[in-house]
């Protein structure tokens, strides 16, 4: 891919030295890797990003964990502090990137006569591009992510953190839902999720220079396709966001259940109360300059999902026992049930990010295999264990289930209103650079156009969150309106369009029936949480 001139506004702290040779080792780097491991070659890309053009950047954030620095919008950043113990970027590069300043325009220009290098679909500055960067220092924003090779393990622990999230505490839910039978759905889920993982990676071979999920539309469907599948993950994530104010509202007012604020004419309860609170509280983060504080924090959302497993066994064991039956199937609510399982396996919009920052790709499907096996046992292992407890009465969260003056139950509860608190900013941070791209170039001031963005963002997650505050049944909506489009038909469509041709009779066939599975479980799914959500509010 032709190398793309970056906005001068552009805002790098680096030193020129420096930028020179990351740059160099950076190449030879990657060469010995490469040379070493024998992983699939990338040649040059023909394509020119358009928008997203930070969405690698925002998705690396996201899903990993870099060193910590610190800074707010439209500020310089402090001093890097030392580097984390996991990944600290899903990018092979040694060279420093920056997200496209939000004065970015939505297309580049072309550098004709760029030597050839390896470039991934979003920005890579150049030495002269960042030095001529440096030379107009103007407060604007950008996210810089330093890049490391990413180890077997660091991928595995990227991939555990960014499957297993919220989506646990309402596999309990989802078996009361669907019954027992229902709870075979969240194993097929997961094997197809698996194979359409592989697809992805297919695709990313099949093509030079693709290394995201909306590169992989772009080579299947243009630039139409590109932004219509950005759209997609983008809402999807800003629904992840909705979520952690309903739930933070929930488990806080199960803490505090006397909470009421009266404000004479608006009185508030103790989820409205705690959904206001949280949402003040998170605010502060999403203006963060600089994501990578919380990002290493977050780190710790695999243990905190561990952990309210193990709270579970704890008072499954000490206290409430596991006597309850259930039922085999429930036929009429199993839509739902559908929705929440496969709202578990929202995680294909990080795996290329992962595949192509891996030192050795070949291990990419260990790294499945394992994520996918981990993140299984532990929502089989919650569903099994919260039914049995509370049977026909589980609610939406187990944590809203378990006795209230029980150690384990606070530990739960905490660990549960602790981790979206390092999340939200990370989660809501790609729809906010996306949008943050769209601003025109001759805003001199464009940082407070970012906090504006932001802080709309927020607010209208909260304003959401209110409207519609049923976190089971907003979980199954977005699990089947775009999880499924996510993770099971769009990999299988990309990948019979980019390798038109080149697929077998049984691959065909197999992508076809995956792509109806979807098609069918999202359709049911999508209307059964509809017609629940519009009971709810009506009721």
């Amino acid at each position: 891919m032709n190398n793309s001139v970056v906005s001068d506004n552009s805002f790098i702290i680096e030193s020129e030295e420096e930028d020179d040779k990351d740059y160099n080792d950076g190449n030879d780097s990657d060469s010995s890797n490469y040379s070493n491991e024998n992983p699939p070659q990338r040649k040059e890309s023909s394509y020119n990003p358009s928008w997203p053009q930070s969405y690698r950047q925002s998705i690396d954030l996201y899903s990993s964990v870099p060193s910590p620095n610190i800074g707010f919008l439209g500020t310089s950043s402090f001093s890097r502090l030392s580097s984390s113990f996991l990944s600290t970027s899903l990018t092979r590069r040694h060279t420093p990137e920056a997200l496209p300043s939000v004065t970015k325009p939505l297309i580049q220009q072309q550098i004709e006569d760029e030597p050839p290098q390896r470039r991934s679909s979003h920005t890579l500055l150049t030495p002269s591009a960042r030095r001529s960067s440096m030379l107009k220092k103007d407060s604007k924003v950008s996210h810089e992510v330093p890049s490391r090779h990413c180890s077997f393990g660091q991928a595995v622990l990227n991939g555990i953190n960014v499957l297993c999230g919220v989506g646990i505490l309402s596999t309990p839910y989802a078996a009361k839902e669907g019954g027992w039978v229902g709870l075979s759905i969240l194993f097929i889920f997961g094997i197809l999720s698996f194979y359409t993982g592989l697809l992805l990676r297919s695709c990313l071979d099949s093509e030079p220079g693709l290394e995201t999920y909306p590169d992989i539309g772009q080579a299947a469907f243009g630039t139409a396709g590109r932004i219509a599948i950005s759209i997609v993950l983008y809402v999807e994530l800003y629904g992840c966001c909705i979520e952690y104010i309903i739930l933070e509202g929930d488990n806080l007012a199960s803490l505090f259940p006397n909470a009421y604020l009266n404000l004479g004419i608006i009185e508030l309860n103790p989820k409205t109360l705690f959904a206001v609170i949280a949402t003040l509280a998170v605010l502060p983060t999403v203006w963060l300059r600089d994501l990578s504080v919380l990002s290493y924090i977050s780190a710790g959302g695999v243990i905190a999902s561990v952990l309210v497993v193990l709270c579970l066994l704890w008072v499954g064991v000490e206290e409430v026992g596991f006597q309850r039956s259930g039922t085999t199937l429930n036929l009429a609510t199993l839509p739902v049930a559908i929705g929440l399982y496969g709202y578990c396996y929202s995680g294909h919009a990080v795996f290329p990010n992962i595949y192509t920052s891996m030192a050795n790709p070949n291990q990419f499907p260990a790294v499945l295999v394992a994520c996918f096996g981990v993140c299984s046992l532990l929502y089989a292992g919650g569903a099994v264990m919260g039914y049995r407890m509370f049977g026909e009465d589980t609610l939406s969260q187990f944590t809203l289930n378990l006795p209230q003056d029980l150690v384990a139950t606070k530990i739960a509860v905490w660990t549960t209103v602790v981790n979206p608190f390092t999340k939200y900013a990370l989660t809501i941070s790609p729809v906010a650079m996306s949008l943050e791209e769209l601003i025109p170039s001759d805003h001199s001031k464009s940082y407070l156009f970012s906090v504006f963005i932001r802080t709309g963002l927020v607010f209208s997650t909260l304003v959401i969150g209110l409207s519609v505050p049923f976190f089971g049944l907003v979980m199954s909506l977005i699990g089947s309106l775009l999880t499924m489009l996510v993770t099971l038909i769009l990999p299988c469509v990309c990948y019979l369009r980019i390798l038109r041709g080149k697929v077998t009779r049984l691959q065909t066939g197999l992508c076809i029936a995956i792509i109806i599975v979807g098609v069918v479980c999202s359709s049911v799914g999508t209307y059964s949480a509809l017609a629940a959500i519009v009971k709810s509010l009506s009721g």
